[in-house]
């Protein structure tokens, strides 16, 4: 097709996975002299196994061709003339080099992501103003239709492809089950009493989006929201963030984590993933989570997710994520001559405040909460008019704010 065309044109050859063919490409690399470059985190452990394979049996045989010109030339050759043993071949096995060229994004395509956020903020605020009504007159929403209203105002948007992934709308126990799929007929509808978990996304031609907002229909209960506004901590605990250069993502982890713990409450998924530049919508190799195992630094450029959630099976889940440019920080200090990083979000939609219990909250996350709808609003409301402008506007209205507890 018009990809693999594409491809030809740039040099690239794409062939059929299957194993025999690669065990036969490597092969062919390893005896022209090559070594083989794998990555043991993205391809399958019979990959893996088979290049070891082909590097050991070509290393084998030039071993013994070696020896075996070595001895048939012992006799009249002087020691000095002993031709250069060939280089063993060898399996490196680490994160390809093309990973970080896709995952570091040039100011190009960080503009670009810039661009696809402020269209998806635009067209998820028409959505949410969309189903506010809905809810209002009484009309059945089902978790489906909710993904399909979404391809719809997201398709009113210049530039828009297609969902970067399939919709998870997840009403009432639903929202529990991390990875849900509605399907039409026997999904859940959507009322005035549901808590609705929304993970979304757009491929636009200048970038990729994906958002999780959680969010109720009427009136949420005392837990409901007392959780909500934990995870909410934790999201701007991960957003303000300030860490030195070469810090892995496993260690920014608790800081999404350290208001839900302070409950006795956790979530078991990661916290954050690489997003691509109009690619896919999970990109490595770094990411934001409690395995050790990946020590991929956190580097300027990367776009990863902010996602922390609670769950509680057969009742209701909550998330909330945006996704961040990872930037370097004008920090007073510079210890050590390291320079020190941080993040900027991309994520332009309103969070819902009904749901928040502002007495939990610090000043600073106050402020952040505000300050971040404040900067939804400058945005977002130039591309949306009439009733969704003055949704957003409410939206994005200050906090009103009770006595505060640093809880």
């Amino acid at each position: 097709g018009e990809v693999a065309e594409h491809l030809r044109e740039a040099g690239v050859d794409t062939k059929p996975y299957c194993l025999g063919q690669v065990k036969q490409d490597v092969a062919q690399a390893i005896q022209a002299g090559g070594s083989v470059w794998v990555d043991g985190d993205y391809v399958s452990l019979a990959v893996l196994e088979m290049a070891r394979a082909c590097v050991k049996e070509a290393n084998n045989a030039q071993d013994a061709r070696d020896k075996s010109k070595a001895k048939k030339k012992k006799g009249g050759r002087r020691a000095g003339d002993a031709p250069a043993p060939v280089p063993p071949r060898e399996v490196l096995d680490e994160t390809t080099p093309l990973q970080l060229a896709k995952a570091i994004k040039c100011q190009a395509e960080l503009e670009g992501m810039k661009e696809a956020h402020y269209r998806d903020g635009a067209a998820m605020a028409t959505f949410f103003h969309w189903l506010e009504q809905q809810m209002a007159a009484g009309s059945r929403v089902t978790e489906a239709d909710i993904g399909d209203k979404l391809i719809e105002f997201r398709s009113q948007q210049p530039g828009f492809i297609e969902p970067s992934f399939a919709t998870i709308a997840g009403a009432g126990p639903n929202g529990a089950i991390i990875h849900y799929r509605a399907e039409p007929g026997s999904c859940r509808d959507v009322d005035v009493d549901t808590l609705l978990l929304l993970d979304s996304g757009g491929q636009y031609d200048c970038g990729t989006t994906d958002v999780t907002r959680t969010q109720h229909m009427g009136q949420p209960t005392a837990r409901q929201s007392e959780c909500y506004t934990r995870v909410l901590q934790g999201n701007i605990g991960v957003d303000t963030t300030v860490f030195p250069a070469n810090t892995p993502g496993f260690m920014l982890d608790s800081f999404a984590r350290r208001a839900l713990w302070r409950a006795g409450l956790d979530y078991r998924h990661g916290t954050g993933h690489g997003v691509g530049a109009a690619l896919n919508v999970h990109e490595g190799p770094h990411s934001i989570s409690p395995r050790y195992g990946n020590l991929q630094s956190m580097m300027t450029g990367m776009v990863v997710s902010n996602e922390p959630g609670y769950y509680e099976d057969g009742s209701f889940g909550i998330r909330i994520e945006n996704l961040l440019i990872i930037e370097e920080k004008n920090t007073p200090n510079r210890f050590g001559g390291v320079d020190f990083m941080g993040f900027e979000s991309l994520t332009l939609i309103p969070i819902q405040k009904k749901m928040i219990v502002t007495e939990l909250l610090a000043q600073e996350e106050i402020q952040w909460i505000d300050n971040y709808h404040t900067k939804v609003w400058e945005h977002i409301s130039p591309r949306v008019d009439g009733e969704v402008k003055e949704w957003l506007r409410s939206a994005t209205a200050p906090l009103v704010v009770k006595d505060v507890v640093n809880a």
